[in-house]
């Protein structure tokens, strides 16, 4: 909605479909384990489904596709990144890097970040990953917000959300995405 709001085409595929989709599942932790054991490939070919279907659509740039994910979601963004020659921009909100650092090589389009300073697990890998887009010559800009723990977008969660550090990542997020989507 935030996205289509803003001028853009959305898909937000549900990644469960295959096991009957999000919904089905009894609880938001069931579908959060069911998608913990979802194996990349299958991802990957779900989410290039997704790309091919978008690419397909007369209002859609083709060349000017690009995905973002939150929290594990945002860890298989960056996946998905280094795996599809599709995408113009890639931004990724406090997920994981790839297993294997190495695949940043295959990487085609520029990659945003927005981690949580208070986010230890996620964000302390952040520089391996800035060491790994160096290193292959990948455009890689990210911010980490002080004091912002995961999921600090999410503003259904007044535990972990910070008006401040989300507001600035969404304002990131769209001159990121006009800069490399629009145009």
């Amino acid at each position: 909605r935030r996205f289509a709001k803003a001028g853009y085409v959305a898909l937000a595929p549900d990644l469960l479909s295959r096991q009957g989709g999000t919904s089905s599942f009894a609880s938001r932790d069931a579908a959060i384990a069911a998608g913990r054991k979802l194996d990349d490939d299958t991802l990957t070919k779900d989410l290039t489904g997704g790309i091919n279907y978008l690419k397909g659509q007369s209002f859609v740039g083709a060349n000017k596709i690009g995905v973002i994910g939150f929290c594990w979601g945002g860890g298989k963004a960056l996946l998905f990144t280094t795996r599809s020659k599709d995408l113009a921009a890639s931004v990724i909100y406090y997920g994981n890097n790839p297993r294997n650092l190495e695949d940043v090589k295959n990487i085609t389009a520029p990659v945003l970040g927005q981690y949580g300073g208070a986010d230890e697990p996620i964000t302390s890998a952040v520089p391996q990953l800035e060491e790994a887009m160096k290193k292959y010559g990948k455009s890689f800009d990210y911010k980490i917000y002080p004091g912002a723990p995961h999921s600090f977008n999410s503003d259904t969660s007044p535990q972990s959300y910070r008006e401040d550090a989300a507001k600035d990542a969404w304002a990131r997020t769209l001159e990121f995405f006009k800069k490399h989507l629009q145009g």
